[in-house]
């Protein structure tokens, strides 16, 4: 199975293609601070170019998978759109991911509490050991991080996410162990993403519904703008 995978629930817009061998190709675009990315613009982009490198066509892509979140509103819309427009048109199966199993996967020899920013002064935060989750994503002000380690786990806990590094000196003082800022273990990978896609393929894949755990802006302030 021919598996194109893609993430834009964070800023970065990130695709990844893994073949029937096993080999994988991954790009992605990265955004500038404080911005929302530039999903529209570069998912497609970024799938074709996969395609090209790996020598083969569009309708060679058996199975979409995309990340649901939790995350931004509208990067989540773009992405879920995305993947359903791609597998509709070439015939490919479908099947979503959460984007803090996907941040989890890469971590070895530890629990991984991954924390992503969620702005407005929040964060999305959840925990896995290897298969198991042991806290479903949810959100969370940064004051609670201290609350989240997990003394029933036998393995050492380690954060991982931009979240993790924003707030590394509250992880610090709770004694959780933040992986090194250059690590990519920080970065969602759409490889993550297909792999855990094909690794359910068996059980018929993961319902595509986006995480928003909260009301976008938008209704946001329309609510509080009445009376």
């Amino acid at each position: 199975m021919t598996i194109l995978g893609l993430d834009t629930a964070t800023p970065a817009t990130a695709v990844a293609l893994l073949l029937e061998d096993g080999g994988i190709y991954e790009a992605r675009d990265e955004a500038e601070p404080d911005t929302r990315g530039h999903h529209t613009e570069c998912v497609l982009g970024l799938a074709r170019t996969l395609l090209e490198q790996a020598g083969i066509e569009w309708s060679d892509v058996d199975h979409v998978a995309v990340g649901l979140g939790p995350g931004g509103y509208t990067g989540l819309r773009i992405g879920v759109a995305t993947a359903a427009g791609l597998a509709r048109a070439l015939g490919a199966s479908l099947s979503g991911v959460g984007t803090l199993r996907a941040l989890a996967l890469p971590v070895a020899g530890a629990t991984a509490l991954t924390i992503l920013d969620a702005r407005r002064g929040e964060l999305f935060a959840a925990a896995y050991a290897a298969d198991v989750e042991l806290l479903a994503p949810c959100v969370v002000v940064p004051a609670q991080l201290a609350t989240l380690a997990f003394e029933a786990s036998e393995l050492p806990l380690l954060a991982v996410g931009d979240g993790a590094l924003a707030h590394r000196s509250l992880l610090d003082e709770a004694g959780i162990a933040v992986a090194p800022a250059g690590s990519v273990l920080h970065r969602v990978g759409a490889s993550a993403i297909c792999r855990l896609a094909a690794a359910r393929a068996l059980d018929g894949g993961a319902s595509v519904v986006p995480m928003y755990l909260r009301l976008p802006d938008a209704e946001i302030a329309l609510r509080g703008a009445k009376p």
